[in-house]
């Protein structure tokens, strides 16, 4: 369960937490994780973990059409994209 490139995870993270109208605190809190995790997240120093990734699918199945450019773009039925 890999996305391509550590860009290409930043996009995703910012963009779902976007959509979720939620600050990088709110975000972190929703994942479980630190406000920490999704700040490197989000500037490409680290990678989130597969949990964190299907936690981020999920979210995005939860916005409904609005997380589907994501879904596409992002993960096939059932994982990421590798």
């Amino acid at each position: 369960m890999e996305i391509d490139s550590a860009r290409e995870v930043s996009v995703l993270i910012r963009e779902t937490r976007k959509l979720l109208k939620l600050s990088q605190t709110e975000f972190a809190t929703k994942l479980g994780v630190s406000f920490h995790s999704v700040n490197r997240w989000e500037n490409g120093r680290t990678h989130p973990l597969p949990l964190a990734l299907k936690q981020v699918e999920g979210l995005l199945h939860q916005l409904g059409q609005p997380g589907e450019a994501l879904l596409d773009q992002y993960f096939t039925p059932g994982e990421p994209k590798s």
